[in-house]
C-alpha cells in the first residue's frame, strides 16, 4: 500500500494488528478501554517510524497525548473520524495605518514549528505568516510585517545565521520599523541576543528575541502569549535594546523583558526558564501594560542612526574548568588554530597548576584567553588569590560578571575587527551593551529567581505605563 494512503501509518507490529483488530485507524476518534477499566477518548494519532509496535498513541480531549500498551486494550470503538490537518493557513496582515509598524523575522524554533509525526519530533515549519493565522490577537496591536530569514533549530545557528541577521535587521530599521520582534529557538537565544547586542548598537528601536517552550500543539504551548509580549514589547516599549521577552512566573499573568547581554536559559522545560543575571529585568510585559523595573536603558529614539557592525571570528571557545583538567586541551585548541578562549573557572576565577604551562604556551602563541566565572552570579576577582594573580601573570584577563556565553559571543565579535592583543582586552574589558555592570544589586540573586519579589524590586523604578 502506498504510505501515503495507508490508513494506519506508522505502525507495524502488534500494534498495527491491535488497530485491525478493533476496526479503527489512524484519525479515528475512539473511545478505549483498558484492562483496569480505565476509558481514554481521544484521536488516534500517526506513529513514528522509529518507535516501538508496542503501543497506540492518542492525542486525549485536553491535548494531552497518551501512549497505550496494546496488550492491554480490551476494547477500541470508533466513534468518529476526522483526519486532522496541522497547516496553519497563512493569512494577509490587515492594515491599520494609526498603528506602529513591526517587522517579525523568522529564525526557526518552537514558536514557528509543528509536531511531524512521521519522526514524533517538533520540526521548524510554520512561517511567520502562519503566526498571524495562529494568533490574531497581534492585528490589534501593531501592523505586522513578516519575513522569513531562515528556518533552523536554535542549536544550528552559527556565524552565517548571525550575520544574516544582524544585516536584516538593519535594512528593517532603515524601512522605518518602529520595533523588531525575532522569532527564535530558545536553547542558544541568549547566545544570539547577546551577539547581536554587539553587531547592532545604538538602536533607535526595540529588538526583542521571543520564543517558546513548548510547542503549539500543546495545550500548555507559552508560544502564543510570549508573540503578544514581544510584539507589544516593539510596537510600544520605551526600551531600544536587544532583549528577550519570555514568561515571567510559570503562569500566563506577565511576562519579563531581559537585556540581551544579561540573560540565560536556566531550566530545560519550564516556560520561565529565562533569567536576567548579574542584575534584574528590564521590564514586566502584560496584554496591557508594561512595569518597568530598571531605569537603565536606552530609550526609543526614531531619529537615531544605528550601528550595524556583522563581524565574527567564529575560531573562539569556552573552556568549562573542571578538577583534573589536562593541559592537552589547551595545546589541541592552539595546534587547531583557535584564536581566543574563554575560560569558565571555579569560584572567583581559577583552574589548576598543571594546566599554566599551557596556558602560557597558548598566550605566547597569539591566543587570546579572558575569564568567566562558572558560578554564573558574582565576578571574576583574580587578585584576591595567589592563583588569580599567577593566571593574570600568564596572560589571561578576567571579565568581571560577564556571563561565560556572552563573553563568547563578545570575544568571537572582537576578534572579528582585531588580534592585536592590547585592542582586543581593551574592548574586551570595556562594556559596550552592560555586559560588565559596576555591581550586582544586593539582592539581585534572589529577584525574579522563580518568586514574585516584584514589590521589593520596584522601589528602584516605580513607573507604570499602560498602553
Amino acid at each position: 500500500m502506498n504510505e501515503m494512503n495507508d490508513p494506519l501509518k506508522g505502525y507495524k507490529g502488534h500494534a498495527r494488528e491491535v488497530l485491525v483488530k478493533f476496526d479503527v485507524k489512524v484519525w479515528s476518534d475512539v473511545r478505549a478501554t483498558n484492562d483496569a477499566g480505565s476509558v481514554f477518548e481521544g484521536v488516534i494519532l500517526p506513529r513514528s517510524e522509529s518507535f516501538d509496535d508496542l503501543h497506540v498513541v492518542m492525542k486525549l480531549k485536553n491535548g494531552y497525548n497518551v501512549g497505550l500498551h496494546v496488550d492491554r486494550l480490551v476494547d477500541v470503538i470508533e466513534v468518529g473520524y476526522k483526519e486532522a490537518r496541522y497547516k496553519i493557513p497563512e493569512k494577509e496582515f490587515p492594515a491599520r495605518p494609526t498603528l506602529p509598524k513591526v517587522t517579525l523575522l523568522g529564525t526557526g524554533g518552537t514558536i514557528a514549528s509543528r509536531l511531524d509525526y512521521r519522526t514524533g519530533a517538533v520540526i521548524p515549519a510554520f512561517t511567520p505568516g502562519e503566526l498571524y493565522g495562529a494568533v490574531p490577537e497581534l492585528a490589534d496591536i501593531c501592523n505586522l510585517t513578516t519575513k522569513k530569514i531562515f528556518g533552523v533549530f536554535s542549536e544550528n545557528m552559527a556565524m552565517e545565521n548571525y550575520i544574516v541577521l544582524a544585516n536584516a535587521i538593519g535594512e528593517e530599521i532603515a524601512a522605518g520599523a518602529d520595533g523588531i520582534v525575532i522569532g527564535h529557538g530558545t536553547d542558544t537565544m541568549g547566545h544570539t541576543a547577546a551577539i547581536l547586542s554587539f553587531m547592532v548598537q545604538d538602536s533607535p528601536v526595540p529588538i526583542v528575541l521571543v520564543g517558546s517552550q513548548r510547542s503549539s500543539d500543546r495545550p500548555s504551548s507559552d508560544a502564543a502569549l510570549n508573540l503578544i509580549h514581544s510584539v507589544r514589547t516593539a510596537a510600544y516599549s520605551d526600551i531600544a535594546e536587544v532583549m528577550i521577552c519570555m514568561f515571567g512566573p510559570t503562569s500566563d499573568r506577565y511576562g519579563l523583558l531581559h537585556r540581551g547581554t544579561r540573560c540565560r536559559k536556566m531550566h530545560s522545560s519550564y516556560r520561565s526558564t529565562f533569567r536576567t543575571i548579574g542584575d534584574i529585568p528590564l521590564a514586566m510585559v502584560s496584554p496591557t501594560s508594561f512595569t518597568y523595573l530598571n531605569d537603565d536603558f536606552r530609550r526609543r529614539d526614531k531619529t537615531r542612526v544605528p550601528v550595524i557592525d556583522p563581524v565574527y571570528d567564529d575560531r573562539t571557545t569556552i573552556l568549562y574548568y573542571y578538577p583534573g583538567m589536562n593541559p592537552d586541551l589547551v595545546d589541541a585548541l592552539v595546534e587547531k588554530g583557535y584564536h581566543g578562549i574563554v575560560i569558565a573557572g571555579t569560584g572567583l576565577g581559577h583552574v589548576n597548576k598543571p594546566l599554566y604551562p599551557a596556558i602560557r604556551r597558548a598566550t605566547e602563541a597569539g591566543v587570546h584567553i579572558v575569564m568567566a566565572v562558572q558560578t554564573i552570579w558574582g565576578f571574576a576577582q583574580m587578585y584576591v588569590y595567589d592563583t588569580g594573580r599567577d593566571l593574570m601573570d600568564l596572560g589571561i584577563v578576567p571579565l568581571d560578571n560577564m556571563i561565560p556565553e556572552t563573553a563568547l559571543m563578545k570575544l568571537s565579535w572582537v576578534l572579528g575587527h582585531t588580534r592585536e592583543r592590547a585592542e582586543v582586552m581593551r574592548l574586551m574589558t570595556t562594556p559596550i551593551a552592560h555586559e560588565i555592570t559596576p555591581r550586582e544589586p544586593h539582592n539581585g540573586y534572589l529577584v525574579m529567581q522563580g518568586g514574585l519579589p516584584e514589590t521589593e524590586v520596584k522601589r528602584l523604578c516605580d513607573v507604570h505605563v499602560a498602553v
